[in-house]
């Protein structure tokens, strides 16, 4: 029992030289720009090698996002507001548009009006490698553009750190079965075994991360959303600094403030209306004792 136990911690600490180990090396491989120690085995290989962030900035309608091409893994979105003369035609080309591509439709969101006051939300997976030149097309195309964001996120360092770690618990869990086939008594076969599904519980997280990770970096998510010419588009206002901002934000904080306690005193109410009635009934019902006795 207590040549298992030591063997169990004996694993535990190869477990943890391993993950340090894994870290250390992603570190030189980050700083010499060694691609290998980055890639997505399997699902992420299949993913285009010619990733780079983009600006987050709003583009002009001539403007292409420029992908460099860098052994990166990158995770574009954008989200394009185009005002339409039909928005059924308009998302019909669209769909066009991302299918020619080689992208998808995600999800599609409309609303209930019609004609000029329609409006459609349509999310893209799009290859990264046309990304920017679907991200054009709808953006000239469809109608007039509104707005554009765009956000990139570089999850290089996440991908390598994961690769390390699924490394680290793929070699304890070989170390783990080992041990378990020179395990002589029920009692030590059930401490490893326990050892074993934990790594196993941890080793399907790690799965899942990864898949999650070659899934967001091998397609870029565009979300296209299309408005009639009688839509109304609300533009988030933005406070400037100083007294003015102050005050501003001071008047909508007090207006809020009314607004709030009108709601309340309209819910109350009824309710002092309904006590003033009682206590005016108990007066009168006290003073015709009073005259009686």
């Amino acid at each position: 029992m207590r040549k298992l136990a030591y063997g169990v911690c004996v694993t535990a600490i190869a477990l943890s030289l391993s993950s340090c180990a894994g870290q250390g090396s992603r570190s030189v491989s980050d700083s010499g720009g060694a691609a290998a120690e980055r890639a997505l085995p399997a699902t992420a290989e299949s993913a285009p090698k010619k990733r780079t962030a983009a600006p987050d900035r709003e583009k002009a309608p001539g403007e292409q996002v420029k992908l460099v091409a860098q052994d990166r893994a990158i995770i574009y979105t954008a989200e394009l507001t185009v005002r339409a003369k039909d928005v059924v035609v308009a998302a019909d080309t669209a769909r066009r548009i991302v299918s020619a591509a080689g992208g998808y439709l995600s999800t599609e969101k409309s609303d209930t009006g019609f004609g000029d006051r329609a409006s459609t939300s349509l999310t893209f997976k799009v290859p990264p490698s046309a990304y920017p030149g679907v991200l054009q097309r709808l953006g000239g195309e469809l109608g007039r553009r509104e707005s554009l964001q765009q956000n990139t996120e570089d999850v290089t360092e996440q991908v390598a750190d994961v690769e390390s770690r699924l490394r680290s618990s793929r070699a304890a869990l070989d170390s783990l079965r080992a041990l378990m086939k020179k395990a002589k008594t029920i009692g030590e076969v059930l401490d490893v075994e326990r050892e074993v599904s934990a790594r196993e519980a941890d080793l399907e997280s790690l799965q899942a991360r990864q898949k999650t990770l070659a899934s967001q970096t091998s397609m870029a998510t565009l979300t296209l959303n299309l408005i009639g010419p009688e839509v109304t588009v609300e533009e988030p206002e933005e406070d400037s600094p100083g007294f003015l901002g102050g005050l501003r934000s001071g008047w909508r904080s007090l207006v809020s403030a009314v607004g709030i306690g009108l709601v309340v005193l309209g819910a109350i109410l009824p309710w002092l209306a309904v006590l003033v009635a009682l206590w005016v009934a108990v007066s009168l019902l006290r003073r015709l004792f009073r005259r009686g006795s």
